[in-house]
């Protein structure tokens, strides 16, 4: 798998912040239930990494990986946990050679310019324009095709139910990341069967825009 094919798996990246390992099996096969194919398990909680690992090991239809890595420690642990890929927030030399070295597909983040170039220089033609909406949106998206027309992107940040088609419409955006589809209400009370309904709402929202 390279980063395309992990852009490629689901119009919409669920970003997860996981506080239970327990619910990460409960929470895989909600998704799937659901049509997304893929999970990006952040590593802000303490149970990230444990359920990473959990994921990729009992539910190998589920493309797994790591959110919020922003360091070469960070990208090894998530890799030896079961992590298929990892997003960072940001960009530097460090994240980028450790996707090198592990071989391990990175979607970088970006929010200007100079960091498209920088990620377009060190061979990285996909990436998250992160914080989306804070930085533009899909006015920035617009304005950064023209110089960067070979850059694809996941936009993630301020994504929702009712803007993701705005986004998903561009031609320099192959999915969208967001928090809304797994709300932390829902996985603290294991409504798991309300997730499967938003992501369900969500990919025939998609389909019928498109």
């Amino acid at each position: 798998m390279n980063s395309y094919d992990v852009m490629n798996i689901s119009p919409i990246v669920p970003v997860i912040a996981i506080d239970n390992a327990d619910d990460a099996l409960s929470l895989a096969e909600a998704l799937l239930e659901g049509g997304v194919g893929l999970m990006e398990i952040t590593l802000r909680t303490e149970a990230g990494l444990r359920a990473i690992e959990i994921i990729a090991k009992e539910y190998p239809q589920m493309a797994v990986g790591a959110g919020t890595v922003i360091n070469r420690a960070g990208f090894k642990s998530a890799v030896d946990h079961g992590a298929q890929f990892v997003f960072s927030p940001g960009i530097n030399q460090e994240i980028m050679d450790a996707s090198s070295e592990l071989n391990t597909p990175l979607i970088l983040g970006v929010a200007t310019a100079s960091e498209v170039m920088f990620a377009l220089n060190n061979g990285f033609e996909y990436c998250k324009l992160f914080p989306a909406t804070a930085v533009g949106g899909v006015d920035t998206l617009n304005a950064l095709y023209g110089p960067f027309p070979s850059m694809r992107f996941c936009p993630t940040g301020g994504i929702n139910f009712n803007n993701i088609n705005d986004f998903l419409k561009l031609p320099n955006v192959l999915c969208a990341g967001g928090s809304w589809i797994v709300p932390k209400q829902s996985l603290h009370v294991k409504d798991f069967k309300h997730i499967t309904h938003l992501c369900n709402e969500a990919i025939a929202h998609i389909h019928n825009n498109r």
